[in-house]
């Protein structure tokens, strides 16, 4: 019966870490597609035929919609579509223009290449640049300029959920062969370089699309999964069988379980062989920890005068306070399963240890072990 009890023990612990290499795996699960909605103000440079033409500082108002494909978390590619409106400000001369550009631009994500995950998980940064086409049109003019551009900018985002995200962008727009100034007026442009500018800021909405639950903007993907802390909790496990001695085959129908048996399975569960893991900033155990719940009710069903320590702990990421409330509440999940199950809350005892400093805090992988439960048997 001893040795049963520690191969299940073992079983479990390689549950455990196959649901830890597993989470490497799902990583690459994620959408790639998204649509991007923004508005904002612009403030175009040069060309203006005269000082008695400028714009508001800053004017309005621009129009942007895109299309962005990820082909990892890293990098992509959008395709976006542009309008910007141009009238005269305060005291200037009048007039009112228009420019609309398409562009095809490259992406990419700075928050995942500058690794924000180590102190973020909310705040993204995005860089793109490309080429477009773009036309100039104006009230004054009795054609419309075609013009090539160069696009650059930064986007900010903040994530509001798996499905959207908070953005502002600052991009600058350069138009090569710009034969007309941006209030409407032809001249005689020799130099076909980019002699005409844009400033372009705005704020909008990224929303992600696809099945998965989380998009690539949002993603860690990590090389290799650092398991050493589960793997020497197997390798134990496996000394601990190892010792116990081989049984002549008994003809028996049943062995009652010793006292020592029972110690054996109290010092397992005080060890932590048997941890409840959680993602990132959530509350509910991940599915994989199923089995080690099911190790803990078994034991305290079969020892009706045990109680016991529920011990939660988060990672390092977000403030001490918030990590105090986030183990207290994922504590207080696994009490609540344990309750439904049938087990007295008198036997049950919830314990806050917050953030766990003993693993690194700047590693994701590290941090996927720091998320969990364990459990003392008292």
């Amino acid at each position: 019966m001893k040795k049963i009890v520690t191969i299940v023990a073992l079983t479990l612990g390689l549950i455990d870490l196959h649901a830890q290499t597993e989470t490497k795996n799902t990583e690459t699960n994620y959408n790639k597609w998204s649509i991007e909605v923004a508005g904002g103000l612009n403030k175009p440079q040069r060309p203006f035929s005269a000082k008695e033409y400028y714009t508001a500082i800053p004017n309005p108002f621009v129009v942007d919609l895109g299309a962005r494909y990820m082909f990892n978390n890293k990098f992509g590619l959008k395709a976006d579509i542009g309008y910007d409106s141009f009238t005269d400000g305060k005291s200037s001369a009048k007039f009112d223009s228009k420019y609309y550009r398409a562009d095809l631009q490259a992406v990419a994500n700075l928050g995942r290449i500058m690794n924000f995950e180590t102190w973020t998980k909310s705040i993204g940064l995005l860089a793109h640049t490309g080429f477009g086409m773009g036309i100039i049109e104006s009230k004054n003019m009795t054609f419309n300029d075609n013009v090539v551009n160069f696009i650059a900018g930064a986007t900010a985002q903040v994530r509001l959920t798996d499905r959207l995200a908070l953005t502002g962008d600052f991009s600058t727009i350069l138009n090569a062969s710009q034969d007309a100034t941006f209030d409407g007026v032809y001249r005689h442009n020799e130099e076909r370089g980019f002699s005409g500018i844009i400033f372009n800021g705005t704020v909008g909405l990224n929303i992600y699309l696809g099945k998965q639950n989380k998009h690539a903007d949002w993603i860690v993907i990590s090389e290799n999964v650092d398991v050493t802390a589960l793997e020497n909790k197997i390798a134990d496990l496996e000394a601990l069988i190892n010792k116990i001695p081989e049984q002549k085959p008994q003809i028996v129908v049943e062995k009652p379980v010793t006292i020592a048996e029972k110690d054996q399975m109290k010092e397992m569960i005080n060890d932590k062989y048997y941890s409840v893991y959680f993602d990132f900033n959530k509350a509910t155990p991940i599915e994989n920890s199923t089995a080690a719940i099911d190790v803990i009710l078994t034991y305290l069903r079969k020892n009706p005068a045990a109680s016991i320590d529920i011990i939660g702990y988060a990672d390092q990421v977000g403030s001490s306070e918030y990590n105090e409330k986030l183990s207290n509440l994922r504590a207080g999940n696994i009490k609540t399963i344990f309750e439904k199950a049938g087990i007295a809350s008198s036997r049950l005892n919830i314990v806050s240890a917050g953030a766990d400093k003993s693993i690194q805090k700047d590693s994701e992988e590290a941090n996927r072990l720091a998320r969990r439960v364990t459990f003392r048997v008292k």
